[in-house]
C-alpha cells in the first residue's frame, strides 16, 4: 500500500520537529574569497550595482546588478571546475537528486586547533567509520575543523605568512579514499576544499584533483557544522544552474529532527 511521506514532512516542519539549519556565509563584498599567489588570476569579490531604488529610475522597485566569482563564499564546485573533472557534469547539469542527501560530520577541530595544517588521513577517516559505521551511499561528508568561527575576520580566516595560507585539509591519500568512497560529496568550513598548503602535495590540491575526478562535488565556507549530529541530518545544496559554470554560490542548509 502507498503511504505518502509528504504529509508527515510537512507536518514536522511546521510543528518546529524538523529544523531547518543554515549553513552559508552571508554573502557580502567582505566575505573572503581565495587569493592564488603571481602569475596566477583571482576571483573577484561580491559587489552590488544599484540599477534602481525607488526613484526616477524605477519609482516602485529596487534591484541589483551582481558581480561576483562562480568561487566566491558558500559554494559548490562542480567536475568541471578542475582538469580531472573537465569532461564532467558544469552545474547546470548536475542532477538535482544528487544535490540532496544524508548528512555526516566528522569532526577534527581539536586536531585543527592544534595544528593550523592539520590534514586528514586514511587512518582518521577508517577510524570514523569504525566508530559510527560506513558512509551512506549519497552522503555529504562535512569536515568540521572550527575554521568557521573565523569567518568574519578575513586575516584569522586566510592565516597566511610568507609561505601561504594554513588551513587544514586533506592528504593526498586521503583525497583517493575520498574520491572511492560513496559520498556525493565533501564540504569544508574553509576558503577552498583543499589545504592551504595543498599546492605542494602530490598531485597539487588533491581534493579538487580526485573529488572533481570522480564526479564528486565539493563545498567550501560552511557555518553551524557545530549544530549538526554526526549522522541524521539531511543536506540540502540549492547552487545556481550557470549554464556551462564551474560552480556557483549556493544556499546550503540541514534538515535536523528535534529529539
Amino acid at each position: 500500500m502507498f503511504v505518502s511521506v509528504i504529509p508527515a514532512l510537512v507536518e514536522a516542519l511546521s510543528t518546529g520537529r524538523l529544523e531547518v539549519l543554515d549553513l552559508t556565509a552571508p554573502l557580502s563584498p567582505d566575505t573572503p574569497v581565495l587569493h592564488l599567489p603571481e602569475p596566477f588570476a583571482n576571483t573577484i569579490p561580491l559587489s552590488l550595482e544599484k540599477v534602481s531604488d525607488f526613484d526616477d529610475a524605477g519609482p516602485f522597485w529596487s534591484w541589483n546588478n551582481i558581480h561576483t566569482g562562480e568561487h566566491t563564499g558558500t559554494h559548490l564546485d562542480a567536475p568541471v571546475h578542475w582538469a580531472s573533472g573537465r569532461d564532467g557534469h558544469s552545474v547546470d547539469r548536475i542532477p538535482p537528486a544528487r544535490l540532496l542527501g544524508p548528512a555526516v560530520v566528522a569532526d577534527f577541530t581539536a586536531q585543527a586547533a592544534a595544528d593550523a595544517d592539520f590534514l586528514l588521513e586514511p587512518e582518521h577517516l577508517d577510524g570514523w567509520v569504525a566508530e559510527h559505521g560506513p558512509l551512506p551511499a549519497g552522503c555529504w561528508l562535512l569536515f568540521r575543523t572550527g575554521w568557521g568561527s573565523r569567518s568574519a575576520d578575513p586575516i584569522a580566516f586566510a592565516n597566511a605568512d610568507g609561505n601561504g595560507p594554513h588551513t587544514p585539509g586533506v592528504s593526498a591519500a586521503g583525497a583517493r579514499w575520498l574520491a572511492a568512497s560513496p559520498i556525493t560529496g565533501f564540504g569544508v568550513e574553509t576558503v577552498g576544499i583543499d589545504a592551504g598548503q595543498a599546492g605542494g602535495l602530490e598531485p597539487p590540491f588533491p581534493v579538487h584533483h580526485h573529488l572533481l575526478g570522480a564526479d564528486k562535488y565539493g563545498l567550501t565556507q560552511l557555518q553551524n557544522l557545530d549544530r549538526l549530529p554526526v549522522t541524521g541530518a539531511v543536506l540540502v545544496v540549492a547552487p545556481l544552474p550557470i549554464v556551462g559554470g564551474t560552480g556557483s554560490p549556493a544556499r546550503v542548509y540541514a534538515l535536523v529532527e528535534q529529539g
